[in-house]
This record gives C-alpha cells, structure tokens and sequence, in this order.
C-alpha cells in the first residue's frame, strides 16, 4: 500500500516538474521545481514552505506603517513578516509606553502580540493605531508588586533561618553542658529564650503565600521547639548544685557551733560544784551518826 502511495506521489512529482515546466514556457506561469517539492513520512507530497527553502533566495521586504498614538503619527520602517510584538518594541521608544503596556488596533480590530504583519494584512503604507492599556499597565505592576513583596519576604526568612542557626548552635552547646552536670548562669538561658523569641515575633509579621508561606511555618516551629528546650534546660539546670555552692555550704557546716540540749546546761553548773568540793562523801547506814 505504501509503495503503491508512494508511487503515485512520485507521479504527482513528475507531473509538477513537467507543469512547472510548461508554466515556465508560457511565461504566465511561477516557476516551481523538484527542490520545491518534498515528500512527508505519511507519503504525503506537499510543496515546501519558503522558511524551508534556502534563506538566500528569500528576501523579506520591508515595508513602512504609520502609527497614530494620541494626536501624533509615528512612521516605522518593519520587516513584513514581523510580528505585533516587534512592532511594539520599536513603539517603545517614540510613545514612551511600555510594550507589554500597549494595545494596537488595525482595521478596527486589536492585534495579538503573536500575529504576523503579513499574515494580518499590513502593507507597506498601512495606518494602525496604538493605545495605552490602562488595565494591562495596573495588572502588571500588581504582579510587579507582588513579586516585589515575595522576593522580600523571602530575602526576611532566609535572614531569619540563618540567625535561628546561630543560637541553634548555643542552646546545643548549653544542653550539653546542662545534661553532663555542669551548672551554667541561668541568665545566659533567658537571653536566649528572649533572642529566639524576638524572631518568632519577626515570623509572625511576614505575610506570604505558597511556598513562602510553608518556609515560615517551618522556622516557626524550630524556634518553638528551641524554646522548648531551653525550658527544660532552665529546669534541669536549677537541680544542679555547682562546685562553688557545695563548698559553701560545707564551710556553713563546718562553722556552725554544737548544740547543747537544755538538760546538758543544768548538768554542767552542778558537776562544777561537786569537784570544787574538798571533803569526800561517806556512804553509812548509821543515821543517827549522820
């Protein structure tokens, strides 16, 4: 089946090359050749578009439009085969609009930036009109405007991020100390409970969306857990006895007078009078004697 297409698309060549021929003879005719011609996968013979042909035998023409913008007209030498959005371009620079800013109307029709000149109907000679797209312009700055507020919000918690890895750095350094028995100034914890919380606040007041919007949770959870921490470590830290308390308090120990119990101060005076005495005590029966 393929062969027998192909076949018939070989004639059909044949048959082009001979009519191109003869058109040539007539000298009415446009001239197409073999080279003209090309054969498609599907066997499909279709004549070539002129972009595939050799650039070198194709010469774009350039042409002249005039183009009104408010009261004034603008001549503007274009290739035909451009697009509106070309043409926008050079406006650019006469009418001091932006291009995606402008909105050009021919033949009572805006043009898509996409379209061809050619392809529209423009010729050398024709009259356009361009005009300020307020809505276009308003639309373009909220977006501006709004990539302007992510890019800064971004730049914020990157900023963030890095300061949270900083003190990250000091509440490990601290929980290492605090868990392996070491007491440390328990305002060096509050400090950094009140630095991460400082940029807890800074988080809060970072209005974003999306991707952004994800980042920031994020960070607001490490600083909650951080805090967390230090909290635990605050407690920890208060059951801690350091080295310079227990030395005090054994010095306490060791310069506290004995107690004397109320019964060993009556007792003192009397065994003091018995060895003052001089004469011995007799024991007897006898009390008459006595």
């Amino acid at each position: 089946m393929l062969a027998t297409v192909k076949s018939r698309n070989l004639g059909k060549l044949a048959a082009a090359k001979g009519g191109a021929s003869t058109a040539g003879a007539g000298g009415g005719g446009r001239e197409v050749g073999v080279s003209g011609w090309e054969l498609r996968p599907g066997g499909m013979l279709v004549q070539k578009r002129n972009s595939d042909l050799n650039q070198s035998q194709t010469v774009v023409p350039t042409i002249k439009v005039k183009v009104k913008y408010g009261s004034t007209y603008h001549e503007v030498n274009i290739k035909s085969q451009a697009t509106f959005a070309e043409l926008k371009k050079i406006l650019g620079g006469p009418t001091g609009l932006n291009p995606l800013d402008q909105k050009i109307v021919f033949k009572d029709k805006e043009r898509d930036s996409k379209a061809y000149l050619d392809v529209a109907g423009v010729k050398d000679g024709s009259r356009m009109v361009v005009f300020d797209d307020i809505l276009s312009r308003e639309k373009r700055l909220l977006e501006n405007l709004k990539s302007t507020k992510v890019d800064r919000a971004k730049k914020e918690i990157v900023d963030i991020s890095t300061e949270i890895d900083r003190l990250a750095k000091q509440v490990g350094i601290l929980e290492i100390e605090v868990y392996g028995g070491k007491k440390v100034v328990e305002k060096v914890v509050l400090n950094l409970i009140e630095l991460l919380m400082s940029q807890l606040i800074k988080l809060d007041g970072i209005v974003a969306d999306g991707d952004v919007k994800w980042q920031r949770r994020m960070q607001v959870k490490r600083v909650q857990r951080y805090i967390e921490i230090l909290d635990s470590l605050k407690i920890q830290n208060s059951k801690i006895v350091s080295s310079g308390d227990r030395a005090n308090v054994q010095g306490s120990l060791q310069r506290r007078p004995n107690k004397i119990s109320f019964e060993q101060r009556l007792i003192t005076p009397m065994e003091k009078q018995r060895d003052s005495m001089k004469w011995p005590i007799v024991v007897t029966t006898e009390w008459e004697k006595f």
